[in-house]
C-alpha cells in the first residue's frame, strides 16, 4: 500500500492545484451509452430507484435528524462509521477504505457563476488534505454531475437563421456530441455555455469521470474543464435527480454513460453546491435517501454527503433574504450519518472542505470494504 500512496497522493495534489482550463477543443461524436447504442433499464426497481421515488414510505429516513438543522451560520457536521457496483481492485475484507468515489453535483443555473468558481479555488486544499490525512486509498473516480438535461438553453435562439448560441467558437445549434451530453445525470465532459469550459474534456480512459490513470501533469486542467459546468442552465435545477440517476443502475451500469463509476469497495463523498431548493425532481428526502442507499448495498455508513446550500435555517444567515430556503435537500444531506452542511453563499470554501477532511477520514477508518 505504501508504494501505491505516492501516485496518488501526486495525483490529487496536482487535480486541486488549479483554478481554470481555458484551452478549446473539439471532439469527434463517439460512443454514448456503449457498444450496442442503447441503454436497457432494469425493469421496475431500477425505475424507481433512477428517479429517486420513495418505495418504503417513512422508513427511508430512519436516521434520527435531531439535530443540527438549525443554528448558526457555521458548519454542521454529524459522524458515525462505514461499507461500500464494481470493485477498486482485487480489494480485501481488512477495515478501512482503499478507494473513494468522488460525485460533485453542480448546479449550472444563471446565478451559480461565482459559487462555481468559489468551489474550484477551494479544490487544491481540499484534495491535499486528503491525501495527507488518508493514506490508504490508492484509487479514486471524480466526477461531475449538473443538475439539467440539456447541453445549452439555446431552444428559442437555435430558431433564429443566424448563430444566437455560439460560446467560444463552438456553435450550440449543432446539437449536442453525444446522448449522454443531453442525460442528467452523465457525468459532464463537454461543459458549453457562459462561464463554461466550452470544450470537450478528454479523459484518460474514455470514461466521463476521472481515474488515477489520467495523466499527472493533466489532471488540474483535466478537473477544472469538467467543473466550470457553467451557468446556461436549465432554471429549474434537479440535483436530487441528478445525483440519484449518476449513481443509478441504469447509468452506472454496464454500457451507460457513468458504467464503472461506481463501485461496492469505495466509499461515495457527494458534493452537493446549489444556491436554491430542489422543487422539480420527483420523490422525497425519504425516497432520495434510500436510493443512495441501496445503491451501497443498503448501508449509508459507507457514504460522506457534503452539501454547500442556501443557509436560511441559520441563526444569521449569509444568504439574501429572499432566497429560497432548501428544506428537501437539507434534509436529505441530514438523514445520513457522516454528512456536513456549509453556506453556498461563504465567500471561502476553504474551512468547510476542511472539516470535510477530517469526516472522510474518520469514515475511511471504520469502512469495512466487500469482498
Amino acid at each position: 500500500m505504501t508504494n501505491a500512496r505516492v501516485p496518488f497522493a501526486s495525483c490529487l495534489c496536482l487535480l486541486l492545484a488549479a483554478a481554470a482550463c481555458s484551452d478549446e477543443g473539439g471532439r469527434e461524436s463517439t460512443s454514448i451509452y456503449g457498444d450496442d447504442g442503447g441503454l436497457t433499464l432494469g425493469g421496475d426497481e431500477a425505475s424507481s430507484l433512477d428517479s429517486g421515488d420513495d418505495t418504503d414510505g417513512d422508513n427511508g429516513g430512519s436516521n434520527d435528524e435531531d439535530d443540527d438543522t438549525s443554528g448558526g451560520g457555521g458548519i454542521k457536521l454529524d459522524t458515525l462509521g462505514g461499507d461500500g457496483m464494481g470493485s477498486a481492485d482485487d480489494g480485501g475484507s481488512s477495515e478501512g477504505c482503499q478507494a473513494i468515489d468522488f460525485l460533485f453535483v453542480i448546479d449550472n443555473s444563471g446565478s451559480m457563476g461565482d459559487n462555481q468558481q468559489n468551489l474550484i479555488n477551494s479544490f487544491p486544499g481540499f484534495i491535499s488534505k486528503i491525501q495527507e490525512a488518508i493514506a490508504e486509498v490508492d484509487s479514486y473516480h471524480i466526477m461531475v454531475v449538473d443538475t439539467d438535461e440539456y447541453w445549452n438553453d439555446c431552444t428559442v435562439e437555435c430558431a433564429f437563421p443566424f448563430p444566437l448560441c455560439t460560446f467560444d467558437g463552438i456553435d450550440g445549434c449543432d446539437g449536442a456530441p453525444t446522448v449522454c451530453d443531453e442525460t442528467l445525470g452523465a457525468g459532464v465532459n463537454f461543459p458549453l455555455g457562459d462561464d463554461a469550459s466550452n470544450q470537450y474534456c478528454e479523459l484518460t480512459g474514455g470514461q466521463r469521470y476521472i481515474t488515477p490513470a489520467e495523466p499527472f501533469d493533466l489532471l488540474p486542467q483535466k478537473f477544472t474543464c469538467i467543473a466550470s459546468v457553467g451557468t446556461d442552465g436549465d432554471s429549474s435545477e434537479m440535483p436530487m435527480s441528478a445525483l440519484t440517476q449518476a449513481i443509478g443502475p441504469t447509468l452506472n451500469g454496464a454500457g451507460g454513460c457513468n458504467s464503472g463509476f461506481l463501485r461496492d469497495d469505495a466509499v461515495l463523498v457527494v458534493t452537493i453546491i446549489t444556491d436554491e431548493e430542489d422543487s422539480d425532481s420527483p420523490g422525497t428526502p425519504a425516497g432520495w435517501y434510500q436510493n443512495i442507499v441501496a445503491q451501497k448495498i443498503g448501508d449509508g455508513s459507507g457514504v460522506v454527503v457534503l452539501g454547500l446550500i442556501n443557509d436560511m435555517d441559520a441563526d444569521t444567515p449569509l444568504c439574501p433574504a429572499e432566497s429560497q430556503d432548501p428544506e428537501q435537500i437539507r434534509t436529505f444531506i441530514d438523514m445520513f450519518p457522516n454528512h456536513i452542511r456549509g453556506s453556498v453563499c461563504d465567500a471561502d470554501y476553504s474551512p468547510f472542505f476542511e472539516q470535510a477532511v477530517d469526516l472522510i477520514n474518520s469514515t475511511c477508518d471504520e469502512f469495512v470494504p466487500v469482498g
